[in-house]
């Protein structure tokens, strides 16, 4: 009898297609490119030929595609961490500010569901909770797409915004700051041992959006892992049992992740430091009030463009952290 073959395994002929899919598209990226540059290069020659200054804007547009698309590419060799071509899981807490940091979770959550759009990436809300006057408390959301979490791993941290409150009557400004937690989406069996005695295993009633079964149901479920205090929720599935699955899915990948981060590299590499989400934690500040910026604290990546950046636009941090994560491993 012949042994199983690679193929006979689903996961891994699953696992080998979608790489076989991503180097498919790398490839033709790289054509795509090398064709823009002999296009450039003709148009070039042509101007020079004809002395046509005309075709100077045609040059400079074409040009600028090439650069972005360039960039692009390469950064996308820049993910080859263990986890980064998985889908990625992030939870926004609000935190020190009360109303003014729910309203900013909210805006934060709006922000990366803009950007993933963009990204053609799919969107899953696992958790949520609204705030007791406006916003959300916290939410806990899966983004599905190749490298999500090789992007989105550099969103990890205290997000801190300082604008003149909507919610403040004297019209001062304040200062609110959130919590954005990252994980990768390890659907692999993972080797972690859990005690079902270590469990506390909670259900309650769904809120916020999501159809009217999860409203009228208990069906939503958190499940605290006692030694180690770790809690994960969900509540997006029809079922209990479906939300079990998921919740316990994610209960071993984050005990898996705090398994690994007995190495100080595999901390940094995966999930980031864990830091209270307050004043002097934070890795980047948005500012609306007096002046406009956005700014990351570890890469000084910085733009005036607030208004780009809350609706979306993240490529110009997400690239440089990248960059910067990658020549900083350089040089250890």
């Amino acid at each position: 009898m012949e042994a199983p073959g690679f193929w006979d395994d689903p996961d891994s002929s699953n696992k080998k297609m979608k790489d076989l899919k991503d180097l498919k598209g790398t490839v033709e990226g790289c054509n795509k490119l090398s064709g823009q540059y002999e296009d450039i290069l003709t148009l070039i020659e042509m101007g020079y030929e004809e002395n046509d200054a005309s075709l100077i804007p045609d040059i400079r547009s074409e040009l600028d595609e090439f650069i972005a698309q360039f960039e692009e590419l390469r950064i996308g060799t820049l993910l080859s961490g263990e986890y980064d071509a998985n889908n990625a899981i992030l939870k926004l807490n609000a935190g020190a500010g009360g109303t003014e940091s729910c309203d900013w979770c909210s805006m934060l959550y709006r922000m990366y569901t803009r950007w993933a759009e963009r990204k053609g990436f799919n969107l899953e809300v696992l958790d949520f909770l609204d705030g007791d006057e406006a916003g959300i408390k916290s939410v806990t959301f899966q983004v599905n797409g190749t490298n999500a979490y090789g992007y989105l791993k550099s969103e990890k941290g205290v997000h801190r915004l300082v604008r003149i409150s909507p919610f403040n009557a004297q019209g001062k400004r304040q200062t609110s700051f959130v919590s954005l937690d990252v994980m990768p989406d390890i659907e692999e069996d993972l080797d972690v041992e859990i005690d079902e005695k270590d469990l506390r295993i909670d259900t309650y009633r769904s809120s916020g959006a999501g159809g009217q079964h999860i409203n009228k149901t208990s069906s939503a479920i958190r499940i605290t892992h006692i030694p180690t205090g770790t809690v994960v929720q969900c509540q997006n599935e029809r079922s209990q049992f479906q939300n079990k699955d998921k919740a316990m899915q994610m209960l071993k990948a984050k005990l898996f992740l705090l398994k690994q981060e007995a190495n100080v590299e595999k901390l940094s590499d995966i999930r980031g430091e864990v830091k209270d989400i307050g004043w002097g934690n934070q890795i980047r500040s948005y500012v609306l009030q007096p002046y406009k910026m956005v700014k990351d604290l570890r890469t000084d990546v910085e733009t005036g463009n607030t208004d780009a950046v809350l609706d979306g636009g993240l490529d110009l941090f997400i690239n440089g952290y990248l960059k910067w994560i990658s020549v900083s491993q350089k040089q250890q």
